[in-house]
């Protein structure tokens, strides 16, 4: 199975959703009601269920406290920033993580991906660690020297991306389709806009690489000089 329901009365939230799961290979079904979510999940034939707290008609934690009643399918609440007792109380109820609004579409995706590697016994990504630069891709979290760096999640994606592949020169169309997307509209400038800002949360720069090296008129690649 890889069908995920997302529940959330918001449609731009079900939109964005239902498009980074749909370009990860996923079955994408949506809800914008707490009863609607519970009918379609209790019907079965799915992987996971994405699940906001506030919600119409059923909110997600009676949502999820029913669904538990019935089914052990992975559960994914969507709480807003601060709901601290709404997240405990959740996973209290049986939900497997949480996400906090407003998110990354691609740590939502990535959380979808951890759990359904963990419930179905599939090894999780090993986490990567360059000299002082550890890169773990299941929390999507990158420290240098054991102090975190805020990534953005376009940021991480392009790390992980490069990291995977040491030495390996990635073009920046290929590099776009990796992290933006085969449909992505934009330019490869994008890349070395993203790129810089990367180098400067690594604190390196075009003049002084360490981990990213840019290779004149192709792209970027990971590793030493």
């Amino acid at each position: 199975m890889n069908t995920v329901l997302v529940v959330d009365d918001e449609p731009s939230v079900r939109k964005v959703a239902s498009a980074y799961l749909g370009r990860e290979g996923f079955q994408v079904r949506t809800a914008a009601d707490g009863l609607d979510g519970l009918r379609q999940a209790e019907a079965g034939g799915l992987a996971l269920v994405v699940l906001d707290v506030m919600l119409p008609k059923m909110n997600g934690l009676d949502v999820c406290k029913r669904l538990r009643a019935s089914s052990d399918v992975p559960v994914i609440l969507l709480t807003a920033r601060g709901e601290e007792f709404d997240r405990v109380l959740g996973l209290e109820l049986g939900a497997d993580d949480y996400v906090v609004k407003p998110f990354s579409p691609r740590e939502l995706v990535a959380r979808v991906k951890a759990i359904l590697r963990r419930t179905s016994g599939e090894a999780a990504p090993l986490t990567m660690v360059y000299e002082d630069l550890r890169v773990d891709p299941v929390t999507r979290t990158v420290s240098v020297a054991g102090q975190p760096l805020e990534l953005s999640a376009l940021e991480f994606d392009l790390l992980y991306e490069l990291a995977k592949a040491p030495g390996r020169v990635f073009t920046r169309n290929e590099l776009i389709g990796r992290v933006w997307g085969e449909n992505f509209p934009g330019v490869d400038r994008v890349v070395d806009v993203h790129m810089v800002s990367l180098r400067r949360h690594l604190g390196e720069s075009g003049q002084l690489p360490h981990f990213i090296h840019s290779v004149r008129g192709v792209g970027y690649r990971f590793g030493h000089a």
